[in-house]
């Protein structure tokens, strides 16, 4: 298959691309942050322009197309609500127009964070009440997704993983700490299920193989707090766990709203494909093999200036 990712320099969209490239021909858009990797085609466009999306598009000629790109950075979209609208929200609406005309698959990411988190373990059929401005745009990306496209899947996700600089995501945040003795709190207040980026990559694809379509949630099969998945993780990797305070999010001095009770129920996903979503310490266990691989330092040497 041809399969185009947009995003292709985000967290979820580099390692998307890298684990699509093993098996089909990928093409990813990047804007600001230039790449360079000889494992799939990299096109430079920015999406909000005029025409840019139908350009793609024509150039990249996918069977599938995975939708990454977001401003997912829950502060900045408190900062700039009208830019996360346009991203979140229109922006995915418009794609979703373009590959339902072209006759091409889409996969749109969305979020846990469309819930409001008061009662937690969230099935699809439950209606959505974000918090913040990137719940309220990205639960508007997937209204006008489903409108536009329904033959699309729809997927809340909540992962993490290796990136492009080393310093994206909550994984990366507690290894970099942790492996130059900083102590830093862990929310034991806020409940998530995790799933490693390469393992959510994979599920995504068997989700378009599988001719799936609609609203899925594909996060881990289990949950846990910050603080837990910090204590995971620095035990996985060897690394100091007493250097992790537990704290309560309401210290942490952060401006947008947090959901904190952000578990989603998997059934669904596990009916469809026959098994479910790994679970904690198996994603971590895959994290740490790909650190001992050298994967890390493979993605940052994707840097244009590097």
């Amino acid at each position: 298959m041809r399969v185009l990712v947009t995003g292709a320099s985000g967290l979820l969209g580099l390692n998307l691309a890298l684990e699509a490239s093993s098996k089909h021909v990928v093409y990813g858009v990047v804007h600001h942050q230039q790449i360079s990797t000889k494992a799939f085609t990299v096109l430079t466009a920015d999406l909000l322009d005029a025409g840019a999306l139908g350009r793609v598009l024509d150039e990249a000629r996918p069977d599938w197309v995975i939708h990454c790109a977001a401003l997912a950075n829950l502060d900045l979209c408190e900062d700039d609500p009208e830019l996360a609208r346009r991203l979140n929200a229109d922006l995915p609406g418009l794609l979703a127009v373009e590959t339902a005309q072209r006759d091409v698959r889409l996969l749109h990411i969305s979020t846990d964070a469309v819930f409001n988190g008061q009662s937690g373990d969230y099935s699809e059929e439950e209606t959505p009440s974000p918090l913040s401005t990137y719940g309220r745009t990205k639960l508007e990306g997937e209204h006008a997704v489903a409108i536009a496209n329904p033959d699309a899947i729809i997927a809340r996700v909540n992962f993490y993983g290796w990136s492009l600089q080393g310093d994206h995501g909550l994984a990366e945040f507690f290894f970099n700490s942790l492996k130059t003795d900083k102590t830093i709190k862990g929310f034991t207040d806020v409940f998530y299920c995790p799933l490693l980026a390469n393992d959510l990559a994979h599920i995504l694809l068997r989700m378009l193989d599988a001719n799936l379509s609609g609203l899925y949630h594909v996060v881990s099969s289990e949950s846990l707090s910050k603080y837990e998945f910090g204590v995971a993780l620095a035990r996985q990797f060897g690394l100091n766990e007493g250097l992790i305070m537990p704290a309560s999010i309401e210290e942490g001095g952060l401006k947008a709203s947090r959901s904190p009770i952000m578990t989603l129920r998997v059934e669904k996903l596990a009916q469809a494909l026959n098994e479910p979503p790994p679970g904690i310490l198996a994603g971590l266990a895959h994290f740490h093999e790909l650190y001992q691989q050298g994967y890390p330092k493979t993605l940052h040497q994707a840097l244009n200036n590097d």
